[in-house]
This record gives structure tokens, C-alpha cells and sequence, in this order.
């Protein structure tokens, strides 16, 4: 079984979509700010290579939320409107579901 790769669960091109860019020159920090927010949800949730039917849905949009998340705001938090937010809203109650919980 090959492996699956980052480009297969969110495309770079579905990725600019969702962030309306529609410039190449970023395509290279784009793509490994993808890589991350894989890593970061198999950190919670288990390789995405262990869902039978696919990844769901709503992990492929956690996953275009954190990496514009980390291409937007280039820092671990966010300060906007007078708050400081560490993680786009509802990133994790779309992985929610899907964490492995381990004790």
C-alpha cells in the first residue's frame, strides 16, 4: 500500500481556494505550512492512512484552517479585536471526533 500524501487529503490548489490566494509565489510555504497542520492533527488524532473510507471531511477542513492559520499569522498566536487566539476557532471541534485519547 503507498503511502498517502498531503497533497492527496488537501490539495495545494483546494488550499489557495480556501484562502483565496491566487498568486504562486507562496506555493513552496504553503505547501509546508499543509505538512504541519497534518502533523499537528495525526498528533491528535492517529495517522490519516487509518481511516478506511478516507480522511473525513471535517479533518480536510481542520487541516485548511490551521495551515492558513500558520500562513496568515506566521507567530503561535494571534492578536486581533482584543483578544489573542492560539488556533483558528473551531479547529478543534472539528478533530474533536477523531482524537485518540490515551492515557
Amino acid at each position: 500500500m503507498s503511502e498517502l500524501s498531503t497533497e492527496d487529503i488537501v490539495s495545494l490548489a483546494d488550499l489557495k481556494a480556501h484562502l483565496n490566494v491566487t498568486l504562486d509565489a507562496d506555493d513552496g510555504v504553503l505547501t509546508s505550512k499543509l505538512q504541519a497542520a497534518r502533523r499537528h492533527i495525526e498528533a491528535w488524532c492517529g495517522s490519516l492512512e487509518d481511516f478506511e473510507d478516507g480522511v473525513p471531511d471535517d479533518l480536510k477542513e481542520a487541516m485548511k484552517q490551521l495551515a492558513g492559520h500558520l500562513y496568515e499569522s506566521r507567530e503561535a498566536t494571534f492578536i486581533g479585536q482584543g483578544s489573542v487566539t492560539e488556533v483558528p476557532l473551531g479547529f478543534h471541534e472539528l478533530i474533536g471526533p477523531y482524537r485518540r485519547w490515551e492515557f
